[in-house]
Formats: structure tokens, sequence, C-alpha cells
């Protein structure tokens, strides 16, 4: 910027061809015909210079650029013509600073927008790469936090089915024991009749004495109640197969009534004291279902109210309905236990949310719970208040 206010013009830089193609044919008339335009080194820039032209020196900042030359006009009007085109020379410094300037600042933002563009592009390129690296760290976490919730989801599996298995042991346990005590005892009473073949000719005295009519009567009594046992047994085993789903992989038309049946069958025993089941099942439309899922579903559903009352500290009762609509089916798991707070609602489908102590829960029933509704369409609701007891509602849409 300081070159362009501080150097010392040139003639020859302020009037160029086209400049000169304007004044020039102006002075020659003002002249008289005759007129020459000079630069500091002798050249001639516009007209005719004549050995016999007077010239006037054209100064800029009191130094002579230049001459205006002419033979024919007088010296006064070569000095007025000569004030006119140093006039015309300031004008053309002044519009040649103001130029230069104007170059000079835009070229001065030329080059601050060029800085700024390659900074925008190496940080566009530095953003590009930290996206990159964040995305493949969230790919890694993401698959981190699948992989264990996988492993907390069958974790809970375990759990439950190791309650289950508790659950059924106790069932098949108690009709295994009187199965086996008649087994003993008809055990003994096979082996008073094995004396009796030793005592034939004592006839009707030895018959007494080894009270074979007790043996007869109690023997046909011990085999009908074994019997029931073992139908128990058969019970208990077809129930659990029926529940665990085992010949059924796919999906296929269930009746959600039974899957509640099934479900209480296997919790029912399993249930702390004070705490009863009562069912108001209404006859529902078969639903395309995966039914081991629903089973599962079910159980933790009815597991989680029997623990809701147990933590209330006092009796209660599970109270589950069922009924139809145009729309859907609808089930509905109540129980009258500890409840939940509005903030406890508002996370409680939150995968490993829960409110037991540590230790004793995953978290994930109510979660996976609402993701095998959702599997089928459907949707899940919670309705709880504190000490009065929660409702979980359960819709699956029916195809048209």
């Amino acid at each position: 910027m300081n070159e362009t206010f501080d150097r010392e013009w040139r003639i020859e830089e302020l009037l160029d061809p086209a400049t000169l193609q304007r004044i020039g044919p102006a002075l020659t008339a003002l002249l008289g015909g005759d007129a020459a335009i000079v630069d500091a080194r002798g050249s001639v820039l516009w007209g005719a210079l004549t050995n016999d032209a007077r010239r006037e020196p054209v100064k800029l900042e009191l130094e002579a650029v230049g001459h205006l030359a002419s033979a024919n006009a007088a010296q006064a009007q070569l000095a007025a013509a000569r004030c006119l085109l140093e006039h015309l020379l300031r004008t053309q410094i002044r519009y040649k600073m103001a130029s230069n300037l104007h170059l000079e600042v835009v070229a001065a933002d030329f080059d601050r927008l060029r800085l700024e563009h390659a900074r925008l592009q190496e940080s566009e390129a530095r953003y590009k790469a930290l996206s990159a690296e964040l995305e493949a760290r969230v790919k890694v976490q993401v698959a981190q936090l699948e992989e264990r919730q996988q492993m907390l989801y069958e974790a809970e599996k375990l759990a439950s089915v190791g309650q289950l298995a508790a659950g059924v042991a106790h069932e098949v346990n108690n009709p295994l024991g009187f199965v086996r005590s008649n087994l003993s005892s008809f055990q003994v009473y096979l082996s008073k009749f094995a004396q009796l073949r030793d005592r034939l000719a004592e006839g009707e005295t030895a018959w007494k004495a080894l009270d074979l009519d007790f043996l007869l009567e109690d023997g046909n009594d011990l085999l009908a109640e074994t019997l029931k046992g073992v139908d128990r047994i058969a019970k208990i085993v077809s129930e659990l197969k029926s529940f665990s789903n085992v010949d059924r992989a796919s999906e296929e038309f269930a009746d959600l009534n039974t899957c509640l049946k099934h479900a209480a069958s296997v919790i029912e025993g399993q249930l702390p004291a004070g705490v009863s089941l009562r069912f108001n099942l209404l006859p529902l439309p078969g639903l395309i279902c995966l039914p081991g899922h629903i089973n599962q579903m079910l159980l933790n559903l009815l597991r989680n109210a029997g623990q809701a009352i147990v933590d209330a500290g006092r009796s209660g009762e599970i109270l589950v309905t069922s009924e139809a609509d145009e729309a859907g089916i609808t089930i509905s798991i109540h129980d009258d236990g500890v409840g939940m707070t509005a903030e406890q609602q508002a996370r409680a489908f939150e995968p490993f949310f829960t409110t037991r102590p540590v230790g004793s829960g995953a978290g994930l029933g109510l979660s996976t719970a609402r993701n095998i509704v959702l599997a089928h369409s459907g949707r899940i609701a919670l309705d709880s208040r504190p000490n009065v007891g929660t409702t979980v509602t359960l819709f699956f849409p029916v195809p048209k």
C-alpha cells in the first residue's frame, strides 16, 4: 500500500494510449493545430515534435515528468494547456491510487479467503478422520454393549430356568415321595403273600394271621394312589414340555389363555405364602405367535407380580384377566403389591433398570417383555401407584 502512495509517477504511466486518444486531439485543437506530449526521456507520447516547438515542463510534486510542446501556440496558450494537462495528470494519479488500493484490498481479501479455504479444507479433512474414528469406536462399543446385553439376557434366562427347575423339582418330588412309600409298602405286602405260600396247610388261620384281607384292600388303595401320583408327574412333565415349547420352534396359532394357564401352572408352586393367583379369562381368538416367547414373557410378569406382593410385606393377590374385541386381544396382570413411583415407571422399560437390590435381578424382565410384544406388533402399558399395586397391560392385534 505504501508503494501506491509514496511512489513517483511517470507521465507515460498516467497517459495510456486510450487516454492519449481522448485528450490528444483536444490539446491539438486548443493549441491551434499543433501539439506534442513528451516524456522525461524525450520520447514523444502524442503528436509530432518539431525542432522549433516551444516546450512547457509538465510537473508533478515539483518534479518535471515531461513536456507539452507546440510550434504554433502562444506561450500563454501553451502554459494554460500545460496547467490543464497537469490537472488531468493529478486526477489520473488519484484514480490510479484508488484503483491500485482497491486491487490491493481485493488481492488481500482473496489471499485471506484462499487461506481460509485451505484452513477449512484441512479442518474438514481432520473432522472427517475424526468422524470415521468415532464411528468405528461407536461400532465397537455398540457391539460390546450388544454382546454384554446378550450375556445378561442369557443369564436372566438361566436364572429363570433355574427357578423353573426348582419349582418343577418341588412339584415332582411330592408325588414321587408317596409313590415310593406306596411301592415300599406294597413290597412288604408281597412278602406276606410269599409267607402264605409256606403256610397254605394252615388255611384260613394263616390268611387271618397274615391279615391278608387288609393287604388286599390297602394294596388296591396304594396302587390307585400310586397311579394318581404317576399321572400327576406325567401332567407336570407334559405342562413343562408345552411351556418350554420344545416341539414348536416357529410361529403357530395359539390360544393366549392356554399360554397363561401354562405359565400359571409352572409358577403356582413357586409363589410365596400369602400370594394367591386368580383368573378371569374370557374366550380369545387364536393368535399367530411364538408360544415359547409368549410363555416366557408371561412367566416373568407373573413372577414380578408375586415378588411385588412379597416386597409389600403383606398378603396379596395376582389377578389375571383376558378379553378380546375387534381390534385385538388384551391381557392384564394386576398385583396389589409395593407399586412404583412415577420416576421408576418412567425407567421401567429401560434394559438393566431394576428396583431390586443389587444382584437379585438383571432388570431385563420388562424390557424383554416389551421386545416380545413389539415383535408381535403389539404394545405394552404400565400403570402403577406406590403401596397400591401395578397393572401390566398387553395388547396383541388380531389380523383381519
